[in-house]
Protein backbone atom coordinates (compact mmCIF):
# COMPACT_ATOMS: atom_id res chain seq x y z
CA UNK A 1 0.00 0.00 0.00
CA UNK A 2 1.31 3.41 -0.96
CA UNK A 3 0.15 6.00 1.54
CA UNK A 4 1.34 9.49 2.34
CA UNK A 5 2.38 10.55 5.81
CA UNK A 6 -0.67 11.08 7.99
CA UNK A 7 -0.23 14.86 8.07
CA UNK A 8 -0.14 15.04 4.26
CA UNK A 9 -3.14 12.74 3.88
CA UNK A 10 -5.33 14.64 6.31
CA UNK A 11 -4.08 18.03 5.14
CA UNK A 12 -5.05 17.34 1.53
CA UNK A 13 -8.44 15.99 2.60
CA UNK A 14 -9.16 19.11 4.63
CA UNK A 15 -7.88 21.43 1.91
CA UNK A 16 -9.33 19.77 -1.20
CA UNK A 17 -12.16 17.63 0.18
CA UNK A 18 -10.68 14.41 -1.17
CA UNK A 19 -7.48 12.36 -1.22
CA UNK A 20 -6.27 9.27 -3.11
CA UNK A 21 -4.41 6.31 -1.60
CA UNK A 22 -2.84 3.91 -4.09
CA UNK A 23 -2.51 0.10 -3.96
CA UNK A 24 -4.60 -0.42 -0.82
CA UNK A 25 -5.98 -3.87 -1.65
CA UNK A 26 -4.27 -6.75 -3.45
CA UNK A 27 -5.17 -8.12 -6.87
CA UNK A 28 -6.59 -11.41 -5.53
CA UNK A 29 -9.13 -9.64 -3.32
CA UNK A 30 -10.08 -7.28 -6.15
CA UNK A 31 -10.71 -10.28 -8.43
CA UNK A 32 -13.02 -11.67 -5.75
CA UNK A 33 -14.85 -8.32 -5.66
CA UNK A 34 -15.32 -8.51 -9.44
CA UNK A 35 -16.75 -12.02 -9.04
CA UNK A 36 -18.95 -10.74 -6.21
CA UNK A 37 -20.58 -8.20 -8.51
CA UNK A 38 -21.34 -10.98 -11.02
CA UNK A 39 -22.78 -13.09 -8.17
CA UNK A 40 -24.97 -10.23 -6.95
CA UNK A 41 -26.31 -9.55 -10.45
CA UNK A 42 -27.22 -13.22 -10.86
CA UNK A 43 -29.00 -13.16 -7.49
CA UNK A 44 -30.79 -9.88 -8.24
CA UNK A 45 -31.65 -9.85 -11.96
CA UNK A 46 -34.22 -7.09 -11.38
CA UNK A 47 -31.49 -4.58 -10.41
CA UNK A 48 -29.27 -2.56 -12.69
CA UNK A 49 -25.53 -2.87 -11.96
CA UNK A 50 -25.51 0.68 -10.59
CA UNK A 51 -28.08 -0.28 -7.93
CA UNK A 52 -26.27 -2.92 -5.84
CA UNK A 53 -26.61 -1.06 -2.56
CA UNK A 54 -26.53 -1.62 1.20
CA UNK A 55 -29.95 -3.29 1.36
CA UNK A 56 -28.19 -6.44 0.09
CA UNK A 57 -25.36 -6.51 2.63
CA UNK A 58 -26.81 -7.69 5.96
CA UNK A 59 -26.22 -11.43 5.48
CA UNK A 60 -23.48 -11.17 2.83
CA UNK A 61 -20.30 -12.41 4.51
CA UNK A 62 -17.95 -11.57 1.64
CA UNK A 63 -19.23 -7.99 1.35
CA UNK A 64 -18.79 -7.37 5.07
CA UNK A 65 -15.40 -9.08 5.06
CA UNK A 66 -14.31 -6.82 2.18
CA UNK A 67 -15.35 -3.51 3.73
CA UNK A 68 -13.88 -4.46 7.12
CA UNK A 69 -10.47 -5.32 5.68
CA UNK A 70 -7.74 -4.22 8.09
CA UNK A 71 -6.01 -2.12 5.42
CA UNK A 72 -9.14 -0.06 4.86
CA UNK A 73 -9.87 0.31 8.57
CA UNK A 74 -6.31 1.44 9.31
CA UNK A 75 -6.84 4.36 6.92
CA UNK A 76 -10.37 5.12 8.15
CA UNK A 77 -9.07 5.33 11.71
CA UNK A 78 -6.89 8.28 10.74
CA UNK A 79 -10.03 10.25 9.84
CA UNK A 80 -12.54 9.04 12.44
CA UNK A 81 -10.61 7.67 15.39
CA UNK A 82 -10.44 4.13 16.81
CA UNK A 83 -14.17 3.38 17.21
CA UNK A 84 -15.18 2.40 13.68
CA UNK A 85 -18.42 1.20 12.16
CA UNK A 86 -20.18 1.05 8.81
CA UNK A 87 -23.16 3.11 7.72
CA UNK A 88 -23.56 2.05 4.08
CA UNK A 89 -21.87 0.48 1.09
CA UNK A 90 -22.84 0.47 -2.58
CA UNK A 91 -21.39 -1.03 -5.75
CA UNK A 92 -21.74 1.54 -8.52
CA UNK A 93 -21.03 -0.73 -11.47
CA UNK A 94 -21.32 0.97 -14.85
CA UNK A 95 -21.61 -1.59 -17.63
CA UNK A 96 -19.89 -1.05 -20.97
CA UNK A 97 -21.61 1.32 -23.43
CA UNK A 98 -24.75 1.90 -21.31
CA UNK A 99 -23.48 2.78 -17.81
CA UNK A 100 -25.53 5.56 -16.27
CA UNK A 101 -24.20 8.92 -15.13
CA UNK A 102 -24.02 9.86 -11.45
CA UNK A 103 -25.22 13.48 -11.30
CA UNK A 104 -23.52 16.19 -9.24
CA UNK A 105 -24.37 15.88 -5.57
CA UNK A 106 -23.16 16.05 -1.98
CA UNK A 107 -23.34 12.70 -0.21
CA UNK A 108 -24.47 14.18 3.08
CA UNK A 109 -27.66 15.55 1.50
CA UNK A 110 -29.10 12.03 1.43
CA UNK A 111 -27.94 10.67 4.77
CA UNK A 112 -29.73 10.39 8.16
CA UNK A 113 -26.65 10.85 10.36
CA UNK A 114 -26.25 12.86 13.56
CA UNK A 115 -23.64 14.29 13.62
CA UNK A 116 -22.53 14.21 9.96
CA UNK A 117 -19.20 12.67 10.91
CA UNK A 118 -18.53 10.25 8.06
CA UNK A 119 -16.02 9.56 5.31
CA UNK A 120 -16.61 7.82 1.99
CA UNK A 121 -14.05 5.43 0.54
CA UNK A 122 -14.41 4.80 -3.21
CA UNK A 123 -12.62 1.52 -3.96
CA UNK A 124 -11.73 0.92 -7.62
CA UNK A 125 -12.65 -2.58 -8.82
CA UNK A 126 -11.68 -1.75 -12.41
CA UNK A 127 -9.52 1.01 -13.82
CA UNK A 128 -11.58 4.19 -13.70
CA UNK A 129 -10.69 7.01 -16.10
CA UNK A 130 -12.41 9.72 -18.08
CA UNK A 131 -13.22 7.34 -20.95
CA UNK A 132 -15.35 4.97 -18.86
CA UNK A 133 -16.97 7.53 -16.55
CA UNK A 134 -14.62 8.02 -13.60
CA UNK A 135 -15.69 10.15 -10.68
CA UNK A 136 -15.11 13.90 -10.86
CA UNK A 137 -14.65 16.16 -7.83
CA UNK A 138 -14.69 19.93 -7.48
CA UNK A 139 -11.91 20.58 -4.96
CA UNK A 140 -12.63 22.83 -2.01
CA UNK A 141 -16.42 22.56 -2.17
CA UNK A 142 -16.50 20.67 1.15
CA UNK A 143 -16.41 24.15 2.71
CA UNK A 144 -19.80 24.99 1.18
CA UNK A 145 -23.03 24.38 3.06
CA UNK A 146 -24.75 21.03 2.82
CA UNK A 147 -27.65 21.45 0.41
CA UNK A 148 -30.93 19.86 1.47
CA UNK A 149 -32.16 16.98 -0.67
CA UNK A 150 -35.44 18.92 -0.87
CA UNK A 151 -33.61 21.54 -2.95
CA UNK A 152 -32.35 18.99 -5.48
CA UNK A 153 -33.95 18.71 -8.93
CA UNK A 154 -35.24 15.72 -10.89
CA UNK A 155 -32.72 14.00 -13.16
CA UNK A 156 -33.15 12.31 -16.55
CA UNK A 157 -33.44 8.63 -17.42
CA UNK A 158 -29.69 8.33 -18.06
CA UNK A 159 -28.99 9.22 -14.42
CA UNK A 160 -28.35 6.74 -11.62
CA UNK A 161 -30.07 9.13 -9.14
CA UNK A 162 -33.64 10.40 -9.27
CA UNK A 163 -32.77 13.80 -7.77
CA UNK A 164 -29.48 15.68 -7.45
CA UNK A 165 -27.96 19.15 -7.83
CA UNK A 166 -29.03 21.39 -10.69
CA UNK A 167 -26.31 20.83 -13.34
CA UNK A 168 -26.59 24.51 -14.34
CA UNK A 169 -25.23 25.42 -10.88
CA UNK A 170 -21.95 23.54 -11.50
CA UNK A 171 -18.86 24.90 -13.24
CA UNK A 172 -17.38 21.68 -14.63
CA UNK A 173 -14.21 23.48 -15.70
CA UNK A 174 -13.20 23.31 -12.02
CA UNK A 175 -13.66 19.52 -11.83
CA UNK A 176 -10.81 17.04 -11.36
CA UNK A 177 -10.94 13.53 -12.85
CA UNK A 178 -10.31 10.84 -10.23
CA UNK A 179 -8.30 8.30 -12.21
CA UNK A 180 -7.83 5.05 -10.27
CA UNK A 181 -6.42 1.59 -10.84
CA UNK A 182 -7.93 -1.54 -9.28
CA UNK A 183 -7.17 -1.57 -5.56
CA UNK A 184 -6.78 2.21 -5.29
CA UNK A 185 -9.03 4.15 -2.91
CA UNK A 186 -10.34 7.70 -3.16
CA UNK A 187 -11.61 9.24 0.09
CA UNK A 188 -13.98 12.21 0.13
CA UNK A 189 -15.88 14.54 2.45
CA UNK A 190 -19.71 14.34 2.69
CA UNK A 191 -20.05 17.97 1.51
CA UNK A 192 -17.74 17.91 -1.52
CA UNK A 193 -19.39 18.27 -4.96
CA UNK A 194 -18.83 15.15 -7.08
CA UNK A 195 -20.40 13.09 -9.85
CA UNK A 196 -19.50 11.17 -13.01
CA UNK A 197 -20.46 10.93 -16.66
CA UNK A 198 -21.98 7.95 -18.46
CA UNK A 199 -19.85 4.99 -19.44
CA UNK A 200 -19.97 4.80 -23.22
CA UNK A 201 -16.71 2.87 -23.46
CA UNK A 202 -16.37 -0.90 -24.14
CA UNK A 203 -15.02 -1.42 -20.59
CA UNK A 204 -16.70 -1.89 -17.22
CA UNK A 205 -16.29 0.80 -14.59
CA UNK A 206 -16.99 -0.88 -11.28
CA UNK A 207 -16.39 0.73 -7.92
CA UNK A 208 -17.46 0.15 -4.33
CA UNK A 209 -18.41 3.00 -2.01
CA UNK A 210 -17.86 2.40 1.71
CA UNK A 211 -19.29 4.88 4.24
CA UNK A 212 -17.51 4.67 7.58
CA UNK A 213 -18.75 6.41 10.72
CA UNK A 214 -17.54 6.45 14.34
CA UNK A 215 -19.66 4.18 16.51
CA UNK A 216 -20.90 7.29 18.36
CA UNK A 217 -22.71 8.66 15.28
CA UNK A 218 -26.45 8.01 15.29
CA UNK A 219 -28.32 6.70 12.27
CA UNK A 220 -31.60 8.56 12.67
CA UNK A 221 -33.93 6.53 10.43
CA UNK A 222 -34.30 3.08 8.86
CA UNK A 223 -33.28 1.43 12.10
CA UNK A 224 -32.11 -1.23 12.36
CA UNK A 225 -30.10 -0.09 9.37
CA UNK A 226 -29.15 -3.01 7.09
CA UNK A 227 -25.49 -1.97 6.91
CA UNK A 228 -24.89 -0.96 10.54
CA UNK A 229 -21.90 -3.02 11.69
CA UNK A 230 -19.30 -2.35 14.40
CA UNK A 231 -15.80 -3.11 13.13
CA UNK A 232 -13.31 -1.79 15.65
CA UNK A 233 -12.96 -0.16 19.05
CA UNK A 234 -15.66 0.76 21.53
CA UNK A 235 -19.34 0.21 20.77
CA UNK A 236 -22.10 2.68 21.61
CA UNK A 237 -25.62 1.81 22.73
CA UNK A 238 -27.16 4.67 20.75
CA UNK A 239 -30.16 2.86 19.28
CA UNK A 240 -28.51 2.09 15.95
CA UNK A 241 -29.46 -1.57 16.30
CA UNK A 242 -26.07 -2.88 15.20
CA UNK A 243 -26.09 -6.06 13.14
CA UNK A 244 -23.90 -9.07 14.01
CA UNK A 245 -21.21 -9.80 11.43
CA UNK A 246 -22.60 -12.44 9.05
CA UNK A 247 -20.94 -15.84 8.97
CA UNK A 248 -20.27 -17.43 5.60
CA UNK A 249 -23.27 -19.38 4.37
CA UNK A 250 -23.46 -20.58 0.75
CA UNK A 251 -27.13 -19.56 0.65
CA UNK A 252 -26.42 -15.93 1.51
CA UNK A 253 -22.87 -15.27 0.36
CA UNK A 254 -20.51 -15.98 -2.49
CA UNK A 255 -17.72 -18.38 -1.60
CA UNK A 256 -14.38 -16.67 -0.97
CA UNK A 257 -10.82 -17.72 -0.21
CA UNK A 258 -10.57 -16.88 3.49
CA UNK A 259 -14.14 -17.74 4.46
CA UNK A 260 -13.07 -20.08 7.28
CA UNK A 261 -10.76 -17.48 8.81
CA UNK A 262 -13.54 -14.91 8.41
CA UNK A 263 -16.03 -17.11 10.28
CA UNK A 264 -13.62 -17.46 13.19
CA UNK A 265 -12.96 -13.72 13.30
CA UNK A 266 -16.65 -12.81 12.96
CA UNK A 267 -17.64 -15.16 15.80
CA UNK A 268 -15.09 -13.54 18.13
CA UNK A 269 -16.22 -10.02 17.18
CA UNK A 270 -19.89 -10.90 17.57
CA UNK A 271 -19.25 -12.18 21.07
CA UNK A 272 -17.34 -8.95 21.87
CA UNK A 273 -20.16 -6.68 20.67
CA UNK A 274 -23.19 -8.83 21.48
CA UNK A 275 -24.65 -6.39 24.00
CA UNK A 276 -25.09 -3.73 21.27
CA UNK A 277 -26.95 -5.77 18.66
CA UNK A 278 -30.43 -5.04 19.98
CA UNK A 279 -29.67 -1.33 20.34
CA UNK A 280 -29.55 -1.57 24.13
Amino acid sequence: MTIAKTETLIDQYEREGYVIVRNVLDADLIREAQAHIDWLLQKNPHLRPEQLDHHLITQDAFWVRLVSDRRLLDIAEQFLGPDLSLFASHYIAKPPLVGKAVPWHQDGSYWPLDPMKVVTFWLAIDRADEENGCMKVIPGTQHKRLISKDDYVAQGEDSAFEVAMDPNSIDESEAVNIVLNPGDVEIHHPNVFHGSHKNESPRWRRGLTIRYIPTSTRITRDRPHPAAFIFRGRGHANGNGWNPLPLYNPNTSMSFADRNAWNEKAAVKNNEYNEFFAGK
